[in-house]
């Protein structure tokens, strides 16, 4: 989720495992996280102290075709599931027995179609970075407030709502299996829980029933004025269930093992560090930047905020702010295809200029701007770009995400209790650079987590039954705030420049 490279093609060929020290815990309980993300799939087995015992990874391949098309094969994604559950089996050997359950993470606005008799994909998965259906957003305009209030989410051509309409407009193998009825939509959770348990249930849990832009978290059903508004037939849609649900079984090696948790990548990442911590923001910054602020309760409108399902069981249901940045690692793989600047190597590197050097500003528009702005018909660029070199290009680029970052953490000021931190992980957050800026423009601590593997963690937790004692990262980082007025300067003039380009839409 975190790799700024583009995947190889061969997932077969390259998946990873690493074995972890488990002599401390070879006699207790194991739990099996399986994450799949834009870039690979992963499988990870901790213990019920969060401790990781062995894991494995398999990439996957991204179709780009455009600006607005990004696509993978289901059949693929399925297949390196089963390939990691298969090599994380292999390095257990006899422990294998010891699962006690397992979960399931996805990405969320990601959606695909399949057969009902079979499980035959009929189209691509595709991706929550894809926006090809924004004509059907163009005519809903007039309805934004209604679906706003209903989802709590902006309406954007992110989410799957339009791109399952698309898949049947423009799909014949969906519309021929809708009018045989045996057509399936969903989340890409669906899919994956259809295709790996033996029951072959169509169900979907709240956080990626929600990113459909079709489900209501105030009801916990689809929503009849939605489907009616986007045209998706209600019954090709899965039963909407709890995060901690009886899914299934899941074979693992000779053992069938129950899958007890199924959510959203970013819904899982909170709860990494174990209980959720009060007057806290958790970022995650991978391909993209999310920030999830819990709430003790629904607090309805947050425009242009979002509103997210973060966990639900039998007795509650937990809902978090939140804050969307489409261009993080995105945007420096974006940058780094276009100059000779190895960014992976160089992110970690890059360090607060000096006074007397001139940085450009970088409207960062890779994916369509995100919250608060919520635009997608615009393109990035560099303006301002006077002496621009590829140094001070990438800087640029990295404070564009902080730039974006503050702005959603200042409008979350504005509807919770007093902040004063913000926990950071993901790969991007591997820049020194970007964790002092979000510090110095948000005016809240930043912490820096180690953990590689947030959102498989936070599973973890979830699936061992919230433990109160729970494995942290020991070399974490602390940023304090140190005002930077010149940082602060740029970015007054990005918003600016932000104001300039939305006004020409």
């Amino acid at each position: 989720m975190d790799d700024l490279r583009e995947p190889a093609r061969d997932s077969s060929t390259l998946q990873e495992v690493s074995v972890a020290d488990n002599t401390s815990s070879r006699h207790s309980v194991l739990w099996l996280a399986l994450d799949q993300g834009g870039h690979a799939s992963r499988a990870l087995v901790y213990d019920g102290t969060g401790k990781q015992i062995v894991q494995a990874f398999a990439p996957i391949n991204t179709q780009r075709m455009g600006q607005d098309r990004v696509e993978h094969d289901p059949l693929e994604i399925l297949e390196s599931l089963r390939i990691v559950i298969a090599d994380v089996a292999q390095s257990l050997g006899s422990d294998v027995r010891r699962i006690q359950g397992a979960g399931l993470a996805t990405q969320r606005s990601s959606i695909v179609c399949w057969d009902a008799r079979d499980g035959t994909p009929l189209s691509p998965v595709l991706s929550w970075q894809d926006r090809r259906n924004q004509a059907l957003i163009d005519t809903l305009q007039p309805h934004r407030e209604e679906i706003q209030r209903i989802t709590g989410l902006v309406l954007s051509p992110h989410y799957g709502a339009s791109k399952l309409r698309w898949c049947m407009d423009e799909l014949p193998a969906v519309r021929n299996a809708y009018q045989q009825q045996h057509l399936q939509c969903g989340p890409l959770a669906s899919y994956l829980l259809r295709g790996l348990l033996n029951e072959h249930p169509h169900v979907v849990d709240p956080a990626n029933a929600s990113r459909t832009q079709l489900w209501s978290p105030a009801t916990g059903e689809w929503s009849s004025p939605l489907l009616q508004r986007f045209g998706v037939p209600r019954e090709v849609l899965p039963q909407a269930v709890a995060t901690h649900h009886r899914y299934g079984s899941l074979q693992v090696d000779q053992c069938s093992v129950p899958l007890q948790v199924c959510t959203g990548d970013q819904a899982a990442v909170p709860f990494a560090m174990g209980a959720l911590r009060p007057n806290s923001i958790y970022l995650n910054a991978g391909t993209g930047a999310f920030m999830l602020a819990p709430l003790s309760s629904d607090i309805g409108d947050a425009a242009p905020l979002l509103r997210s399902v973060i966990y639900s069981d039998s007795t509650q249901t937990l809902f978090a702010l939140e804050g969307t940045v489409n261009g993080a690692g995105s945007a420096l793989q974006w940058f780094g295809e276009r100059s000779a600047i190895d960014v992976q190597r160089a992110l970690p590197l890059v360090q607060r200029p000096l006074n007397n050097q001139h940085i450009p500003l970088f409207i960062n528009a890779v994916g369509g701007l995100g919250s608060p702005y919520w635009l997608s018909n615009i393109k990035p660029e560099f303006v301002d770009t006077v002496d621009k070199d590829e140094a001070t290009a990438l800087t640029s680029v990295i404070e564009s995400i902080a730039f974006m970052i503050a702005d959603n953490v200042a409008l979350m000021k504005r509807h919770l209790p007093p902040l004063d931190h913000i926990i950071a992980g993901g790969g991007v957050s591997a820049s020194r650079y970007l964790c002092e800026c979000i510090a110095s423009l948000t005016g809240l601590s930043v912490t820096r987590t180690s953990e590689p593997e947030l959102t498989a963690k936070g599973l973890a937790w979830l699936l061992t039954g919230q433990p109160s004692q729970w494995n942290q990262s020991t070399n974490n980082i602390l940023y304090a705030v140190k005002p930077d007025e010149l940082l602060t300067k740029r970015w007054q003039q990005w918003k600016q420049h932000i104001k300039n380009a939305i006004s020409h839409f």
